[in-house]
């Protein structure tokens, strides 16, 4: 009598040798074909070169009296407070609207949330008409506003923190929401068995989790606030010390004084190159 075979005592003992995987080679990773890489490097140099000419133009021994000045300083003042405040009003209204959209179902949710990113593709001069016809004196809203409590938001400190808000909350929305929904639901559903309300377990347990997403949306927010023109001229105006922010403060510089704009612009680059460090280690890493 012949023994069982090699492969059957194999298959009975779950021993043997495992079949050996194919080795998948790596793709990517060698060198550019020349199709590619040609309109690669130009659009590189595209994207560059205008940086590299604000850097090589910029009034380098000048620079420090240049932003020494009042109404450059001014303008800096004013654009870091309504920057700020507008990220304030973004992280009160657009936490809670990311989570409705995240944690909620309701109908029509896939129309809202187009309505809520609208305004990233909205040329923001459109934006700001549209502030004025909602917000101004003779608006849908700002006339009631005026009348009942007398407040005129156009052309005011005020409607420059509303036209940043519009045009930032939507970075701040879709960040939180991306967030929410790569965190595991199961720990709010665990808190809400144990007793705590719905809004105790998004207070105590939601937010420590979502945390790095509303930081990273609120930047994205504070730095869109910072840079945003179209809608603040349009909605609030171009007044010094009032409503001139540093974008409003560059296109005038340009006509007049173009050494000063160039600083601004090299203040408005710093900070958008500070951003883009800042959110380096959440979006720009390479897995």
């Amino acid at each position: 009598m012949t023994g069982p075979s090699d492969a059957a005592v194999d298959t009975l003992t779950g021993g043997g040798r495992r079949p050996r995987r194919p080795r998948r080679r790596a793709v990517g990773r060698g060198l550019a074909p020349l199709p590619l890489l040609l309109p690669a490097l130009l659009g590189l140099a595209f994207l560059l070169l205008p940086l590299f000419a604000l850097l090589v133009r910029a009034p380098w021994h000048s620079l420090p009296e240049q932003l020494t000045s009042p109404g450059v300083w001014e303008a800096l003042r004013l654009s870091l407070v309504t920057a700020t405040a507008a990220t304030a009003v973004a992280l009160v209204l657009g936490v809670p609207l990311a989570w409705l959209l995240a944690r909620t179902e309701f109908p029509g949710r896939g129309l809202v949330r187009a309505l809520v990113t609208l305004p990233l593709v909205l040329p923001p001069v459109v934006g700001g008409v549209a502030l004025l016809l909602a917000l101004g004196r003779n608006g849908v809203v700002g006339r009631w506003l005026d009348d009942a409590f007398g407040i005129t938001l156009p052309f005011t400190t005020a409607g420059v923190i509303v036209a940043e808000a519009f045009v930032a909350m939507p970075f701040l929305v879709i960040s939180v929401e991306g967030t929410l929904r790569a965190a595991d639901p199961r720990y709010e559903e665990a808190a809400t068995t144990l007793g705590a309300s719905r809004f105790t377990a998004f207070r105590r347990v939601t937010l420590p989790l979502i945390a790095p997403g509303i930081a990273a949306g609120a930047v994205l927010a504070w730095a869109r606030a910072l840079g945003e023109f179209g809608a603040t001229i349009t909605f609030a105006g171009n007044f010094p010390g009032r409503t001139q922010t540093m974008p409003l403060a560059v296109y005038l510089a340009l006509q007049s004084d173009p050494a000063a704009a160039i600083a601004l612009s090299l203040v408005l680059l710093a900070v958008s190159i500070a951003v883009l460090a800042g959110l380096r280690d959440r979006w720009m890493t390479t897995p």
